[in-house]
């Protein structure tokens, strides 16, 4: 049977699909800026293995260097795809740290409901 479990999905997409859900709950239930911030980086990675994976096959060949084989050869477009949104995660990263250290500096709180309350008291003031 091989690798193969549940309506031909394999062990590896099960377990991304885990990660992604994992991810998607801790960004909807956490209040703490930082663990956001993670699960958000969990939430992207997931996205780019579950598309990664979708396009692998055994024997497939890369599609740069070696015998050119067109029919067994793999689609670079996903791959550079992948390879665009990790870049542009890790810049979202960044700009989220950005933030956070902002916001904690401002506030002295990683904690999303305590920051909002006091903006909005800050704002109120004025």
């Amino acid at each position: 049977m091989g690798i193969t479990d549940i309506m031909g999905i394999e062990t590896i997409e099960i377990l991304i699909i885990a990660m992604f859900f994992i991810g998607f709950y801790g960004v909807i239930t956490t209040t703490n800026i930082v663990k956001s911030i993670v699960f958000i980086i969990i939430l992207e990675t997931a996205v780019i293995m579950f598309f990664l994976s979708i396009g692998y096959h055994v024997g497939i060949l890369p599609p740069i260097g070696g015998e050119p084989d067109i029919y067994n050869m793999a689609d670079p477009l996903p791959q550079a795809l992948m390879i665009t949104a990790v870049v542009i995660g890790l810049t979202g990263t960044a700009v989220n740290i950005i933030v956070f250290i902002t916001l904690f500096r401002k506030h002295g709180t990683a904690n999303w409901e305590v920051a909002a309350r006091k903006n909005k008291e800050e704002f109120a003031d004025e």
